[in-house]
């Protein structure tokens, strides 16, 4: 299994709680943004920078991501083609995607995106806190001492 990082928008709460688990396990992790991230320094991190486009990253990682392998990721429909090629993805706030409920995901982004094309105000995602980091860490340790071999 490999670890693969959409490093655009990663949250710094996580980073150390990422490199821990990465230098612990020895785990093989690529990092890809369109623009240089830094999660810390390890011999198992290579840092990939695409060029600036809507999708570059995500489109890199499904190029790249094999069955079995974990994907961090908030985006929802990179999610999706995640979960199609029978890989794993985790957002930022700890939620598993999974064949069962990535449709779920997906319909509620899509109908929050026509409400808001709408013209409708909506409020967002709550800001991201030390809450959200411990609950990421639960689900990620748990999926890493069940999956990780």
């Amino acid at each position: 299994m490999k670890l693969y990082i959409d490093g655009d928008a990663f949250p710094n709460l996580l980073k150390p709680i990422v490199l821990k688990a990465i230098e612990r396990l020895k785990l093989s992790t690529m990092v890809v943004a369109n623009k240089r991230i830094n999660i810390g320094k390890s011999a198992h991190v290579v840092y990939k920078i695409v060029e600036l486009g809507a999708d570059e990253a995500d489109h890199q990682i499904i190029e790249m991501v094999e069955e079995g392998d974990l994907v961090i990721t908030a985006d929802i429909p990179l999610a999706d083609r995640i979960i199609s090629k029978d890989a794993h993805a985790i957002d930022h706030r700890g939620a598993l995607y999974s064949v069962e409920n990535i449709k779920q995901y997906l319909t509620m982004r899509n109908l929050m995106a026509e409400i808001r094309d709408s013209g409708e105000m909506t409020k967002g995602p709550a800001p991201f806190g030390t809450k959200d980091a411990h609950e990421f860490a639960n689900q990620f340790n748990a999926f890493l001492t069940k999956y990780y071999r």
